[in-house]
């Protein structure tokens, strides 16, 4: 529920401040519940051969993160874009950091539990979550507080970084079976 309310309130405050970072932090929620119906579909399924897929969607989710914020923070370093402040895109952020720390913290935990890898592969998508708001809080804080213009871009390189390398760690996880 909070991804479906979060999509929505990104989708006002990246559009009002022309943030790439919030833009990019929007997209990765629409991600997170993919993964989250995926995870759902696969602890339905009673073999490995959908768990196999799941696992190759949660990693094609993860690169494709990698990918829109290495473009966009590339075009907005190029043309020296300067998002608007955003109060709310602050508090928004830090509260989902919260939040997707102490999810990803759970799904971890059933997912061991479970020895679902699946389930613990979609922990690693909540926590990217997490990295994703608190890199972003940065970003937003430091072009805020500082008038560092760049910090929003580079606020999403820092989550396109962790993005691509969960995108690989997901991905021999799923050739391995």
């Amino acid at each position: 529920m909070w991804n479906v309310v979060g999509v929505a309130v990104l989708v006002i405050v990246a559009w009002r401040a022309r943030s790439v970072a919030l833009t990019g932090f929007g997209l990765d929620s629409l991600v997170e519940i993919g993964a989250s119906l995926v995870v759902l579909w696969d602890l339905a399924q009673r073999d490995d051969r959908p768990r196999d897929r799941a696992l190759r969607l949660i990693g094609r989710a993860f690169l494709l993160i990698a990918v829109y914020l290495f473009v966009q923070g590339s075009i907005a370093l190029a043309t020296r874009h300067q998002a608007a402040h955003s109060r709310v895109g602050i508090a928004w952020t830090a509260a989902t950091a919260l939040v997707m720390f102490s999810l990803a913290a759970g799904k971890t935990t059933v997912g061991r539990m479970l020895a679902n890898a699946t389930v613990i592969a979609e922990g690693r998508v909540t926590f990217v979550d997490g990295v994703l708001a608190t890199s972003i809080l940065v970003g937003l804080l430091a072009n805020t507080v500082l008038h560092w213009w760049w910090a929003d871009p580079i606020a999403g390189f820092v989550v396109m970084f962790y993005a691509f390398r969960e995108f690989v760690h997901v991905r021999r996880e799923a050739r391995s079976k």
